[in-house]
Formats: structure tokens, C-alpha cells, sequence
């Protein structure tokens, strides 16, 4: 019987001490380290070829931009870079409940439907729970199997013999190698299913999708190092009290990373938003003040969403700053701009400030139009709720130019917009005729000057 022995592993890097350290040496992370068994016998672990072939010059190896593989889902596919890439293996995270195992679901029914026969492999469910959450999204395939195992040597000996158009191991945290005496959900079970599962991908081919568990910190649970090993490493993001969510690519080596995916969680499962920004406004409501419609780009689209300020004297020794949605500390910065530079006093006031739908906004170009909704929450004074307003704010009070301003502004033309307020450094580079009005402005006051239908001074 070979003997056991304790070792431990940082998480972050994978580096492995014989005894538990407070902070790793490698990396420098604090309490990153977990406790494994190891064996003595060492675990099978080989490269990606075994061909011993010698080094080939870079001029002399065939490849480059293959064929890509359709999803079937165009959220998805914006995400990846146009599709999956064969061979690709694809890491995706988020939350409980946000929907990883039902977008896996329709994308490998949509591959086997259009492709060869796809594999999605469960450890966490029952093949009767699939076949429940299929029915209820209209799924009914000869295409999808449905294999219930977690053991890594039995699911590759299947994926060998079937050799399918995509697989999705759902999760990586749920399997295990038998030669491994740690659990499943260990560092080096997480660690060396993720190798196989990456060797078998390259060399056979098919594109696999790893569902990974995230930490209460949002981050995927387990070494970072898998995420190193992939290709592309998703996460689905959203509030589970609204029903839109975000498919965000951190590290893609075949696509930009910049791109982002809009689903709305519906009965029938996850649908594509392929207009966000009318989606995003279609409940905002006209002659509020402290609510004002801004621009944003995510990737290459640029989408409009509607941003509200609430400001009311603070009954509390200090005062409320509540962002959703925003930096926190953009916004305290930005109300520091505004007292030193307009002198409007905010520091006796509470101030919350919300993105409507559950979405992120953290560029710059938002600015202009925070500090506008908050001194139209002040001053009471709605803002034209047909203006849209782009902008960022330096420390001096003034309004600097943003990246993309023509694709802004078509946005805006298109949903029927009648103003935009911009910089005046980003006027020259609308480079087209628009029907729309453009109001270049060069400071916060101009701005506010503009926008509060009122024109009370300030």
C-alpha cells in the first residue's frame, strides 16, 4: 500500500509546500494554501503529444483561422469571438441559480442540431432532472446525450468512442481521478481533470465547455492555474431579482475579451436581448427628475441605459453614498467635483445612484451624465427625457472627450433621440451626416445650463 503523506497547495499559482504557509512565497497571496493527500505513487500525467516529434519552424506548420463552430446562439457566439474554435476549451462561472447549466443545455442541443451529436455530462444531476429542465425548454433531441458520471478516465473513454460534436462538463468540481486519492473539488482533482479534459480537447477536437464553481468572492473556485490552461474563461453575470444577464469573456486567446452577451431569463429559458438598449428603457419613466439616459460602450456595441440619483438631506452624522451599478468610488469623486468646482454642497445629503436592468457601467464616458441626474435630483428639475448625454468629467470641472462617439450617436438617432450632449473635443470626429442635434459642451456648467428644462440659476 503506497504511503500518504500530507501536502498543501496555494490555489492562486499551484505552488506546493510540505507544510501549511500563511502567505504564498510565489505568489504572494495570503491564506491561499489547502491541505491535500498526496500519494507516493505519482499520478499519470503526459503532455499534449507523446509523438516525439522534433521542433517544427513556425513557417513550416499548417494552420491558423479554422472553420468556426457555430453556437447557435448569437449572444453567445459575440462573446466567443464568432464562435467556438475546434479543439477550444471553454471555462465558464457564475453564481447559483444564474443560469450556467441551462445556457450549456440549449447551445449543446443547438451544436447537435446543426453538427454531429453533442455529449453534455452531469454530476450534479440525475439524467430525470435533465430530461425535466428540457421539457421545460423545449428541448426533445435524438442529437443530446446525456451522460451521469464523474469519473475523468470513464467520461474519456465515452467522449473516444462517441467522439461528439461538443462536450459540457458540468462541473469540474464534481469529477474526479480514481489514481488521485484527494476528493473531488480538491486542488489537484480540479487541477488534473481540467489537464485531461484539455489534452483530450486538443487532440481529438471537439470543443468542451468546463462549468467551474465561483467562491463567495465571485472569483472560479479551485487553482487559478485552470484558468490558465483554458482558452477562454466566461462569467455569467446578474442579479437574480432581475432577469437580464451578462455573459462577460475575462481571457479569450481567439476573440476579444471587450464583448458581452444580454440574456433575459424567461420561463422557456435563457433568450437573447438583441436590442439591449431598448429593452433597458422601455420602463423609464418621462418628467422624474434625478434620472437621465446615458451612453455606454460594451465591446463593439454601444448601449443606452438609463441612470437615476437620489439626493435628500442626511439625518446621519455621515453621510450615504450608495452606488448599484457604478463605481463608488467614481461617484465620490465626481460629487467632489461638483462642490469644489460648481459649488453645489453635497456633503450634508445622502446620495444613491442606480443603473436601471442590473447593469455595470465602468467607463468614463458616464460621468457628464451622473453628475447631471444628481443635481437634477437637487435642484428638483427634470432633465429632457429625449436628451442623451456623453461625457467625462476631469478634476478641473471640465468635460473630456470619450472613444466611439459616432457609434453613440447612432444608437441614439436610432431609438428616436432627439439631443445628444457631448464633448466638444469629440465634434470633429462625427465624420457623417445625423438628423439628430448635437450640443458640444466644454464644461460642467454648459452642461448644466442644458439640461435642466428650468433655467434657474445655479
Amino acid at each position: 500500500m503506497a504511503k500518504t503523506k500530507s501536502q498543501y497547495i496555494c490555489r492562486e499559482c499551484g505552488y506546493i509546500s510540505s507544510k501549511w504557509l500563511g502567505r504564498c512565497p510565489e505568489c504572494g497571496t495570503w491564506n491561499s494554501f489547502d491541505e491535500e493527500i498526496a500519494s507516493a505513487k505519482p499520478s499519470r500525467y503526459g503532455g499534449m503529444t507523446t509523438s516525439g516529434a522534433p521542433p517544427t519552424p513556425l513557417s513550416q506548420i499548417k494552420g491558423g483561422e479554422g472553420e468556426r463552430i457555430s453556437t447557435g446562439i448569437g449572444e453567445l457566439d459575440r462573446v466567443l469571438g464568432g464562435g467556438l474554435v475546434p479543439g477550444s476549451v471553454v471555462l465558464i462561472g457564475g453564481d447559483p441559480g444564474i443560469g450556467k447549466s441551462t445556457l450549456l443545455l440549449q447551445t449543446s442541443h443547438r451544436i447537435s442540431e446543426s453538427y454531429a451529436p453533442s455529449l453534455y455530462v452531469t454530476g450534479e444531476e440525475s439524467p430525470a432532472q435533465i430530461k425535466m429542465r428540457a421539457g421545460r425548454l423545449g428541448i426533445e433531441s435524438d442529437k443530446l446525450h446525456i451522460l451521469c458520471e464523474t469519473d475523468v478516465n470513464s467520461i474519456k473513454e465515452h467522449i473516444l468512442n462517441m467522439k461528439p460534436s461538443a462536450v459540457v462538463i458540468d462541473s469540474i468540481q464534481t469529477v474526479y481521478k480514481p489514481e488521485l486519492e484527494s476528493s473531488p473539488g480538491s486542488v489537484s482533482q480540479v487541477r488534473e481533470s481540467a489537464a485531461d479534459f484539455t489534452m483530450l480537447a486538443k487532440s481529438l477536437g471537439p470543443p468542451t465547455f468546463l462549468v467551474g464553481h465561483v467562491t463567495k468572492e465571485g472569483a472560479i473556485a479551485g487553482p487559478k492555474l485552470v484558468e490558465h490552461m483554458v482558452d477562454t474563461v466566461l462569467y455569467f453575470e446578474g442579479d437574480r431579482q432581475h432577469a437580464y444577464r451578462i455573459l462577460r469573456a475575462t481571457k479569450n486567446r481567439f476573440g476579444s475579451t471587450n464583448e458581452i452577451g444580454i440574456f433575459e431569463m424567461r420561463a422557456e429559458g435563457l433568450v437573447e436581448v438583441e436590442n439591449p438598449s431598448e429593452v433597458f428603457l422601455g420602463e423609464r419613466r418621462h418628467e422624474i427628475s434625478g434620472t437621465t439616459v446615458v451612453s455606454g460602450i460594451e465591446g463593439t456595441r454601444p448601449i443606452l441605459f438609463e441612470l437615476q440619483a437620489l439626493v435628500v438631506p442626511s439625518n446621519m452624522t455621515i453621510p450615504r453614498r450608495t452606488s448599484t451599478g457604478v463605481d463608488h468610488n467614481r461617484l465620490s469623486l465626481l460629487l467632489a467635483v461638483l462642490e469644489k468646482r460648481v459649488g453645489l454642497k453635497v456633503g450634508g445629503m445622502d446620495v444613491f445612484v442606480n443603473v436601471t436592468g442590473g447593469i455595470r457601467i465602468d467607463e468614463p464616458a458616464v460621468d457628464l451624465g451622473l453628475i447631471s441626474a444628481v443635481v437634477s435630483s437637487i435642484r428638483d428639475i427634470p432633465v429632457d427625457p429625449w436628451t442623451v448625454i456623453i461625457g467625462e468629467v476631469g478634476l478641473g470641472g471640465e468635460v473630456r472627450g470619450v472613444s466611439q462617439v459616432e457609434k453613440r450617436v447612432n444608437e441614439a438617432e436610432k431609438l428616436g433621440f432627439k439631443r445628444v450632449i457631448l464633448p466638444e473635443a469629440n465634434l470633429k470626429s462625427i465624420g457623417f451626416e445625423t438628423k439628430i442635434e448635437l450640443l458640444p459642451v466644454k464644461s460642467i456648467y454648459e452642461t448644466l445650463g442644458l439640461i435642466l428644462t428650468d433655467k434657474r440659476r445655479m
